[in-house]
């Protein structure tokens, strides 16, 4: 049975790259096309020497493929996965270009004037651990963003049940490919190394995502969300902590009310291959390189607080491997097809 044809849009950037590399070793499909302006021309391998067992050139356009990974920035990949879906071609775009359902927030956070509003009811947002059903059945899958995934992932328990009060404070610390490949003085070794750095404090992007997602699995009272994100001295991954209040009469702020809360996660997520409940705080070198979300819920029982830890690789859980994740629930593939890797340590 021949294997289904796959392409990446924009191949060069980090999450090209990844999704390349996990693609390769992927059983059921084959990386058929990539494309890459700035390489065009180019074997693949020789941008990319890790990348050297893929016989492939780098192209200005992409091949005829069966599905389609675009990993351009936000406001470019619109243009180039529209005319794809007309086609009828399934696509999950990596972007943030279809993460969001109201239109208006595009200009307020991005900058553009959606091309295609109308696209955005019928993406499916990509965090299949929420909307696997959908993910099987769509054509279009918007990649969650990197922060939303382990923010939504690790509040999702707590919020959909009403443990929680609606103010909430996210805050998550991110190695430097985080910001891409293009160079900039923020990721600068020089300026990188032995710093750490809170940013986007009046506003991150991937702000109006989180309360999207949160605010869809309670509606009332609308969540309240603080989110502060950190740029720290390693390469990979993200460590995200959640802080909220307890609600009144849900829970207590006891050790009884710590193990309710850790069966909870434990139950919520009991089915899900790339969510895992740890026994004590997850470090980011723990989903070094593979496709997992590490949880552990607490309470301070001397405030009456949640804290919810998470840890994910931004590259892989929060890019490339969620959306080979989703690929493979839109092929009717097993879920975890080539995406069974284990951590990298140390």
């Amino acid at each position: 049975m021949s294997k289904t044809k796959v392409g990446i849009i924009n191949v060069t950037g980090y999450a090209g790259v990844e999704l390349a590399r996990l693609l390769y070793q992927h059983p059921e499909v084959e990386l058929a096309s990539v494309t890459g302006r700035s390489a065009a021309g180019q074997k693949l391998g020789n941008v990319f020497p890790h990348l050297a067992s893929i016989d492939l050139t780098i192209e200005a356009e992409l091949a005829d493929v069966d599905l389609v990974f675009s990993a351009m920035p936000h406001k470019e990949s619109a243009k180039e996965v529209i005319p794809l879906l007309n086609r009828g071609i399934k696509v999950v775009d990596i972007s943030a270009d279809f993460r969001l359902k109201d239109a208006a927030e595009y200009l307020s956070w991005y900058g553009f004037t959606h091309p295609a509003p109308q696209l955005l009811n019928q993406a499916v947002y990509g965090l299949t651990e929420l909307y696997r059903s959908q993910v099987a059945s769509a054509q279009l899958v918007a990649n969650p963003g990197c922060y939303p995934t382990g923010a939504i992932l690790a509040l999702a328990p707590v919020v959909k049940t009403g443990l929680i009060e609606p103010e909430i404070i996210i805050d998550s610390k991110s190695g430097v490919s985080g910001a891409g490949r293009t160079l900039s003085r923020q990721t600068h070794f020089s300026e990188a190394n032995e710093d750490a750095a809170a940013y986007a404090l009046d506003g991150h992007r991937h702000l109006p995502e989180i309360v999207q997602e949160l605010k869809l699995l309670h509606p009332q009272p609308s969540p309240s969300v603080t989110f502060v994100p950190h740029i720290i001295p390693m390469t990979r991954g993200i460590l995200t902590t959640g802080y909220a209040s307890l609600a009144p009469g849900k829970i207590a702020a006891s050790t009884k009310g710590k193990e309710e809360l850790r069966q909870l996660y434990v139950d919520f997520y009991k089915d899900e291959p790339f969510v895992k409940v740890v026994e004590f705080p997850p470090h980011t070198k723990h989903t070094w390189g593979n496709n997992l979300c590490l949880i552990y819920p607490t309470i301070d029982i001397r405030t009456g607080r949640l804290i919810i830890i998470s840890c994910i690789d931004n590259l892989v859980k929060g890019a490339g491997g969620q959306a080979v994740q989703n690929m493979n629930l839109m092929l009717g593939l097993p879920e975890t097809t080539g995406l069974q890797a284990l951590a990298i340590y140390p």
